[in-house]
């Protein structure tokens, strides 16, 4: 019989709380950034804070990961290696890296090609899996049919996103933040220029559109799509937001967990990647979490509709037109429940505008502010008081189903307790025992005494007692059982989790000669990994230079194709487009032969 594939639900974590967050609400795996390199520069932990981490995290058999994943300069590589070392020996499963500098160390330690790397078609896929990557972090922009061409053609695990923000340009691949500051994504602070309004012009100065956001995608939510992917070849599902708080990750992690055990529970072919169970106490809803909307995507190609022209800010559940206003009252029929509390908003001229409840009566809502809120105009709720509350409540505790068997004799004690991995640990006493006068009240009272699992692991649901003929006293049936399951939780800490960890052919052959300016070899190490592998030429990486004139991003969303004006269909606008903002302007270009978008830099104030 064949081994099954392990699915594992792949949670962000800001720092070692919301890591420890994530792996009680039910993640089989979290990452989560150390004090330098990694791609959210506001999101670094410290060694002691990811090494704590990790102890409680292999508990459940979840796995942690660190993002090294931004680019590396010469006189930084020291320092990045240094580093990579301290998280090895701390224990961290895996390392997700950009850089192939790292793969150049040769640390003992399992790969992870980021999403940064750019992977987007089955040749280069097979590259890095030769190069030693157990795991392919695809770019966001794929389609299904591509996600499943990369998993017949590879053995590698894939990784993708299935929930969170989208980058517009393709990872690795944007330059847009640098064209306006010193922030560079590459480098883990990007400053988000795609989230601002654009005008967008033509070659004669005329404004098709004014003051929209016209780069802003919507988030991802592939909540429907999971069993597909898990089809296509993909093994973990990667919620986005190591910025995210822990209410966020509650909410999240808790909803993609039921649907991945749902599809597991009824597959033979597939198996969850950790243990443990986590009794949720509230109904997970991802749209009551911070969203810009609900997209797929490309999953199902490439298609009109994945904007938000009118804001970048998340506006919330959709809950229904406005029928009627009073002095400081409306009226509104909705299928969700409102409470005084809630935060309500609409969006007006690109500005979202906000209030909070004050009344509820049956239909009638009484805001603190009218302002806006006219008869006809769409409602948004974008703080829901009482579900905020719930989450904020919730104390879950993730468990280890397991069992005990107590065995009293005239000679002693045995207890005996065994988990759901099949992990057991004793705990005995040699003492002479007398004889019961109650056996039946002996019975409850070791029940008692044993099933009071306390502040461990452990979830005591399966308890034999035998020998009920014999008295022992409750303080001594505890101490055992505090005993015994110390000491499964030790053997818990001592298990070793399966890495992969693979060396780099040398022979394998880059699928192109030359790296370009936008692949970003930014030191000697990345370069040395290129030139043995087969490239010839490499360009000095944009990254370090001015970006004047130059292509600052390469995108699968299409202005044209989400505005209706697409080359190959029918359209009104000839000639060249351009997005302006202050003095930031940059011209589009269009390849309709692989369906991308281009952004060119023509601002007058490019940095040098």
């Amino acid at each position: 019989m064949s081994q099954l594939r392990k699915i594992e639900l792949l949670a962000p974590a800001k720092d070692a709380r919301c890591a420890k967050v994530a792996i009680d609400y039910g993640a089989d795996a979290v990452y989560m950034g150390a004090g330098r390199f990694g791609a959210r520069r506001a999101a670094g932990n410290s060694l002691e804070d990811i090494s704590e981490v990790i102890r409680y995290a292999h508990l459940f058999g979840v796995k942690v990961y660190a993002t090294l994943n931004t680019l590396l300069y010469d006189d930084e590589l020291t320092e990045a290696e240094a580093l990579a070392h301290s998280l090895i020996d701390a224990g961290i499963d895996a390392l997700i890296i950009q850089d192939m500098a790292l793969r150049q160390m040769n640390l003992p330690v399992e790969l992870h090609a980021s999403t940064q790397v750019a992977i987007g078609s089955v040749e280069e896929a097979r590259f890095f899996e030769q190069c030693g990557f157990s795991r392919l972090i695809l770019e966001r922009a794929l389609s299904l049919e591509e996600i499943r061409a990369i998993g017949k053609a590879t053995s590698a695990e894939l990784e993708c996103f299935i929930h969170g923000a989208i980058c517009v340009g393709h990872s690795g691949r944007c330059f847009l933040s640098r064209s306006t500051s010193e922030r560079s994504g590459n480098r883990g602070e990007c400053s988000q220029p795609c989230r601002l309004p654009y005008d967008l012009v033509d070659g004669q100065g005329r404004k098709i559109f004014e003051g929209k956001h016209l780069l802003s995608v919507r988030d991802f939510n592939l909540s429907s799509s999971l069993e597909e992917l898990i089809d296509a070849g993909v093994s973990s599902f990667k919620i986005e937001g190591r910025l995210k708080e822990e209410n966020y990750v509650k909410n999240i992690v808790s909803h993609y967990r039921r649907l991945l055990d749902e599809i597991i529970s009824r597959r033979e072919d597939i198996a969850r990647s950790s243990y443990g169970h986590s009794a949720v106490d509230f109904q997970p809803d991802p749209d009551k979490s911070f969203t810009r909307g609900a997209s797929q995507y490309m999953l199902y190609g490439k298609r009109a509709g994945v904007a938000s022209f009118n804001t970048p800010k998340a506006i919330g559940e959709k809950l229904g037109r406005v029928e009627s206003v009073a002095r400081n009252s409306f009226r509104l029929h909705s299928k969700q429940r409102l409470s005084a509390g809630d935060g309500i908003c609409i969006v007006s001229n690109g500005e979202v505008r906000g209030t909070n409840i004050n009344k509820v009566e049956g239909d009638i809502i009484t805001p603190n502010r009218m302002e806006g809120i006219v008869a006809g105009v769409e409602l948004f709720r974008n703080y829901d008081h009482l579900f905020t509350l719930s989450l904020e409540r919730s104390q879950v505790q993730r468990r280890i189903t397991s069992s005990a068997r107590l065995t009293l004799s005239a000679e002693g004690i045995t207890l005996a307790v065994c988990d759901q991995m099949g992990l057991r640990a004793e705990a005995s006493r040699d003492i002479p025992l007398e004889r019961a006068a109650n056996p039946d009240k002996m019975r409850q009272t070791a029940l008692r005494a044993i099933e009071k699992s306390g502040n461990t692991i452990f979830d005591l649901t399966n308890i034999e007692v035998e020998g009920c003929e014999w008295f022992a006293p409750a303080s001594i049936l505890s101490e055992m059982r505090r005993e015994a399951l110390e000491s499964l939780t030790l053997k818990h800490a001592e298990v070793k989790l399966n890495h992969t960890i693979s060396a780099d052919d040398k022979t394998a052959v880059y699928p192109r000669k030359t790296v370009s300016r936008y692949e970003n070899v930014t030191n000697s190490l990345a370069r040395e990994f290129y030139m043995q592998h087969g490239v010839e030429i490499i360009e000095p990486a944009l990254e370090c230079k001015s970006t004047r004139g130059e292509r600052v991003m390469l995108s699968s969303y299409c202005l044209r194709r989400e505005i209706g004006e697409c080359l190959k269909e029918k359209h009104t606008l000839n000639g060249d487009l351009y997005l302006v903002h202050g003095t930031a302007r940059y011209r589009l270009a269009f390849d309709c032969k692989r369906c991308q978008m281009m952004l060119y830099d023509e601002s007058h104030n490019t940095r040098e």
